[in-house]
């Protein structure tokens, strides 16, 4: 039997799979479209077994918000060129929506729903099927509070969601707020929530830079007082140019890594405990001001924090949650 173009195009239009593979489905089935659905369905199952060492690489990444629960998902496949494929991003926000529709809390949940009849992974292998690219489900972030809001950056690879502490808050100043998440990446709404691990490795990081500047001050303090050039006792290296060059001689030069050796030392096991601690709390303050959403500036106006920028909005409103996705490095 013949095969008709209403028949392709009907064929088409239910798997989104390409003229010619339609054109096969229908002669191997004899027109019969049931038979034909299952074979482009096979079809895709078989690619994505081949696909299966490739690296997805790029994909479609966005969030959505409804009332008080709101998602990210992000869907991964192989090149950019079929990420901006309008049937993969219309899939894409068919699983998101299909996620934030039933709540699901991960990727498992997501994975075992249905649409339309379909499993989501049956999907998934359909939409290989129709690319010929690998494709799995990549992140899938969610947050539940009174209000929530979504905020997808424009090429669909950046999306941020937050979550506020109040169900009447004004949309456009939650939106201003998780334009904010997205463009300055915090790591947590207030410093209350951000990991133990994180301050504790911050704090280290402060108190040892401390030290260091520290000593480092009592070194050029006593480099300075001795009469030796800065600039030619920073480094061994610099040492040797001002040797080569005829600055300093060669007993000049082992003064100076005496000189420094020795005040290091002394300056290092006599660093008074309080000052290192108070410096120290005053780096990991400003680590704050920078991870924490709450304690930002405000993008928009630099003269108020998101905290002081919220509560003018709306007495007492506060974000309480937040997630972030990015497929491109930040």
């Amino acid at each position: 039997m013949a095969v008709s173009m209403a028949d392709i195009s009907k064929l088409r239009k239910m798997t989104g799979a390409g003229m010619m593979d339609c054109k096969k489905a229908l002669e191997e089935t004899n027109n019969d479209i049931t038979a034909a659905i299952e074979i482009i369905r096979k079809k895709g199952q078989a690619v994505a077994a081949k696909r299966e060492d490739r690296d997805a690489a790029e994909g479609c990444c966005l969030g959505v918000a409804n009332g008080d629960f709101a998602a990210i998902l992000a869907l991964k496949c192989e090149t950019d060129f079929v990420a901006k494929n309008e049937g993969f991003v219309s899939l894409t926000k068919k699983l998101l929506n299909a996620a934030v529709a039933a709540k699901a809390k991960s990727i498992e949940e997501i994975k075992e729903l249905t649409i339309d009849g379909q499993k989501v992974s049956d999907l998934i292998v359909e939409e290989i099927g129709k690319t010929g690219e690998k494709m799995e489900l990549g992140a899938y972030e969610y947050i539940e509070a009174p209000s929530t809001v979504a905020y997808n950056h424009f090429g669909n690879k950046l999306a941020a969601i937050v979550g506020l502490n109040k169900a009447d808050a004004d949309a456009q100043v939650a939106h201003e707020v998780a334009m904010q998440v997205a463009s300055m990446n915090p790591i947590a709404v207030n410093r209350e929530s951000v990991p133990a691990n994180i301050v504790e490795s911050e704090r280290a990081v402060a108190i040892e830079k401390t030290k260091e500047e520290q000593v480092k001050k009592a070194v050029e303090a006593a480099l300075k007082k001795a009469g030796f050039n800065l600039y030619i006792s920073e480094s061994e290296e610099n040492l040797n140019e001002g040797i080569m060059k005829g600055y300093i001689t060669e007993a000049q030069a082992q003064e100076i890594r005496d000189l420094k050796e020795k005040v290091s030392a002394e300056k290092a096991a006599n660093l008074p405990a309080q000052m290192v601690e108070n410096i120290a709390n005053g780096r990991v303050n400003k680590f704050y001001k920078t991870a924490c959403l709450m304690e930002q500036e405000f993008v928009k106006d630099p003269t108020m924090t998101i905290a002081q920028f919220l509560d003018k909005s709306q007495k007492g409103l506060e974000a309480i949650a937040l997630k972030r996705v990015n497929l491109n490095q930040d």
